[in-house]
């Protein structure tokens, strides 16, 4: 890949999560691990990648000044060019931070590139998985990290009766990040906000259920978990470890 003829590449990363399910004082996000927050490893490889030139932060309402000064300004997080408000869902807070490149706070040169959407709570992307998802969203359009499911998939009914078994070859476990032409989930979501009554969990399903395209999946790596759980958090010790052992 040339740099030279490499587009534009602005990562949008999510950070405004509650976390319910972590039963912890603070959001998951910023919970600590070896003395620095979960986000601060998150950015981390978005700041140090060749392949991202800038960042949105999505934050909580009203943390906008507070994780500028705690998280971006002390550990020199220049690509972060801008810290949005997040909304009370998902969706609301990936479309304020298309809102944000389509403004231009990010500059001219974003709004016709590649956007990587990320959840700020999955600390262990890697520049690997970067690589491999521009390589792909340049032939493709648009494109999802997952992983191949190691368990078998059950389909059940609202009473939990299975009633169907796919086949695992086709099930996939689906991460971040989702890689899209700007342009091309700009327009999406500006659907989907038209509508608002549409339940999505992911980018992907915008693109699906707005313009009715499919997205490819590419591989991410087992190690690219969320950050959700207590569990989560003992797993993210031992693989933050693991990286300090290996230098």
């Amino acid at each position: 890949m040339g740099i030279r003829q490499k587009k534009h590449c602005t990562a949008i990363v999510l950070s405004a999560g509650r976390g319910k399910r972590m039963h912890a004082s603070v959001e998951k996000q910023y919970i600590e691990l070896y003395k620095r927050p979960v986000i601060y490893y998150t950015l981390e490889i978005f700041q140090s990648s060749s392949i991202i030139d800038d960042i949105v932060l999505v934050v909580g309402k009203g943390q906008e000044e507070e994780v500028y000064e705690k998280i971006v300004r002390k550990y020199h997080f220049s690509k972060v060019k801008a810290v949005v408000e997040g909304g009370a869902e998902r969706y609301a807070s990936v479309w304020n931070g298309l809102q944000a490149i389509a403004d231009g706070r990010i500059g001219e040169e974003s709004k016709t590139g590649y956007v990587f959407i990320h959840d700020g709570a999955r600390p262990f992307v890697t520049e690997n998985i970067l690589r491999r998802g521009y390589d792909t969203v340049c032939k493709c359009r648009a494109c999802v990290a997952g992983m191949p499911s190691k368990d078998t998939i059950k389909i059940v009914d609202d009473k939990t009766y299975s009633t169907a078994t796919p086949e695992r070859k086709y099930v996939w476990a689906v991460q971040t990040p989702q890689i899209f032409e700007t342009e091309l989930i700009t327009d999406a979501y500006s659907k989907l906000m038209e509508k608002r009554a549409v339940q999505v969990t992911d980018d992907a399903m915008v693109l699906e259920q707005m313009l009715k395209m499919p997205v490819k999946l590419f591989e991410g790596s087992y190690e690219n978990i969320k950050i959700t759980t207590p569990e989560d958090l003992d797993i993210a010790k031992m693989f933050l470890l693991e990286r300090r052992r290996q230098g």
